[in-house]
């Protein structure tokens, strides 16, 4: 018998749709843990309200009164996406000894969940969901994706392929990752640093259940940008070569108008001189973009401000009831 408590954390924003369908497949496999003594009896389900502006907190506060398995969390606003796991981890990590993470929309294969919990008594402290393939996936978001995690490994960051944010983390593994102090979250790239032992479990990634998709390419493009400029400073290094091979290029130039004009041969020079204004104009706007965006990111961690404020909870008080 397994007495170690289990808390599956689910963020959400906008998923009235999906919801209910996603309360009762969870609620069948913790249900399902329990029963085989799996996991300790207290293991809850623990839903993280991030500023929704439908009825998802309504149905939230409806399942935690109907089921003594459902707790949740109500962000004052919406504070993203990366904020809420971390919300729910920091909330759960007194009461657990492990923990899951998985998004609400269903795409990720609730019976994988089981498995993690097979890793995780044989020693492993983080269990990473890995897709093992990306037929459900668009042609454009296949390569992109790819090309993502491509980039990220010749950046030297220590990604894990075909893995989002479903995952076991064990307590320790929990309290580690929290002693992550920045605001600037991006956990893919965060939970590998932690070292603890790890494993892998395979599963189909399914079609969303209901509701729309969180992740449009401006937001994708967004977290793919939070991930780069988190991890490495490789794109200034860019700007660096970039400004080098300009000026190889000018010094070319410059030798090349000067042969020209030796030899006499005269030229108008307007096209070279646009070509050369709008080149460099490019060069240099491209570079302060990036060098802006590490600097906002040193000015958002120096503020100390708050990830995120809970304007209310469940999850304590019932489990301190148990």
């Amino acid at each position: 018998m397994n007495n170690d408590v289990l808390t599956i954390i689910v963020p959400c924003y906008n998923e009235e749709e999906v919801l209910p369908e996603t309360v009762k497949e969870l609620g069948e496999i913790l249900n399902n843990l329990i029963k085989k003594n799996k996991v300790a009896s207290k293991s809850k389900l623990l839903f993280v309200n991030d500023g929704s502006r439908d009825k998802t907190w309504s149905l939230i506060s409806k399942y935690t009164k109907e089921y003594t398995y459902v707790t949740g969390i109500k962000f004052s606003r919406n504070y993203g996406h990366q904020n809420a796991l971390l919300a729910g981890l920091s909330l759960a990590v007194d009461f657990s000894d492990m923990m899951i993470t998985i998004d609400a929309d269903l795409q990720d294969d609730v019976n994988a969940i089981s498995k993690m919990v097979e890793e995780y008594y044989k020693g492993s402290d983080v269990v990473y969901g890995v897709r093992n393939s990306r037929k459900t996936d668009s042609f454009f978001k296949r390569r992109t994706a790819l090309t993502f995690y491509s980039l990220m490994q010749k950046l030297g960051v220590n990604l894990v392929p075909d893995s989002a944010d479903y995952r076991l983390l064990s307590k320790r593994a929990v309290k580690s990752l929290l002693d992550f102090k920045e605001r600037n979250l991006f956990l893919r790239g965060m939970v590998p640093l932690i070292g603890y032992q790890s494993s892998k479990v395979f599963y189909a990634r399914k079609e969303r259940f209901a509701g729309q998709s969180k992740y449009p390419f401006r937001r994708m493009l967004h977290f793919a940008l939070d991930g780069i400029t988190s991890f490495s400073i490789a794109p200034i290094h860019l700007i660096l070569y970039l400004g080098l091979i300009t000026v190889f290029i000018s010094i070319a130039c410059m030798i090349y108008t000067i042969a020209e004009k030796c030899m006499g041969h005269v030229v108008s020079g307007w096209a070279s001189l646009m070509i050369s204004i709008w080149l460099l104009g490019g060069v240099q706007l491209i570079s302060i973009s990036v060098i802006g965006e590490y600097i906002g990111k040193i000015f958002s961690e120096v503020k100390h401000r708050p990830r995120f404020t809970i304007e209310s909870e469940t999850y304590t008080s019932k489990m301190k009831k148990l």
